[in-house]
């Protein structure tokens, strides 16, 4: 397991892939934080779905870690984006083979890149946190934001509690993205669909059937990272989301051990 987590945690920190990905999320969770603050007036509204967050609820403890709950569903994609990709990418370049010889059973294979994954996501998430954070501290003064709340204790268990949520999320979000990866067996088809699923159809049915975004995944781990919204509570988001992610654990795991390696 040890030796598995290594092998896969080296390719994750090649130079390319680990601080590229990381120049993505400090974008990310930048453009997110500063739209909340710069848009503070605007009638279009400053958050996700032209939601409008006022100065009210900045000022409160919990608007500290707004922004960065906001940054969940785009680190979320990123997730889904990377442990698709190193998934699937073992089939298309025919290195599982030799991963099994070293490694042959196949469920501990999957479990040592799984945490590997999972130690990435972390990193991720507190690189946004500390982004995101540091960011409504610089523009609270352009946006006449009140932070005396943000130094108490429930700010800082605020903090605690999103940061928690937020990552819980991301898993999800590449939980489903290595489950595609293994289904699909090829990195393009299973990012593709996934982010398809997630950024369009999911959005449009929310939008057009009601009730319908508390069932939809999606939507239940922006949920989750939010700690509960209008669409379904924390509690429901989690249950219905653990429910969905075991049958695909479940089934991708049947069929990573029964089929062949090839792609």
């Amino acid at each position: 397991m040890i030796r598995v987590f290594l092998a896969e945690w080296r390719k994750l920190r090649r130079p390319s892939l680990f601080f590229g990905t990381m120049a993505a999320i400090v974008g990310a969770s930048a453009l997110v934080t500063s739209l909340l603050f710069l848009l503070l007036d605007s009638a279009r509204g400053n958050a996700r779905e032209g939601q409008v967050i006022n100065r009210a609820t900045l000022e409160l403890p919990h608007g500290l870690s707004i922004g960065f709950s906001s940054s969940a569903g785009l680190l979320g994609l990123v997730a889904l984006c990377i442990f698709a990709s190193q998934t699937a990418q073992e089939y298309t370049h025919g290195t599982l083979r030799n991963l099994l010889v070293r490694q042959p059973r196949r469920l501990t294979l999957l479990l040592g890149k799984f945490l590997a994954m999972c130690l990435f996501a972390l990193i991720s998430v507190i690189l946004s946190a500390i982004v995101s954070i540091s960011l409504a501290f610089a523009l609270s003064g352009k946006a006449k934001v009140v932070t005396t709340a943000w130094s108490t204790s429930d700010a800082r268990i605020g903090v605690l509690h999103t940061f928690i949520n937020v990552l819980l999320s991301v898993i999800a979000f590449g939980t489903i993205g290595m489950i595609l990866g293994l289904l699909l067996r090829s990195p393009i088809s299973a990012i593709s669909i996934g982010v398809a699923w997630l950024l369009v159809v999911e959005n449009i049915i929310a939008a057009t059937v009601k009730h319908s975004g508390k069932w939809m995944p999606g939507q239940l781990m922006n949920t989750i990272a939010a700690g509960g919204d209008i669409t379904a509570t924390y509690s429901h988001a989690l249950l219905v989301l653990s429910g969905y992610l075991a049958v695909g654990v479940l089934v991708a795991s049947v069929l990573f051990r029964r089929r062949d390696v090839s792609n």
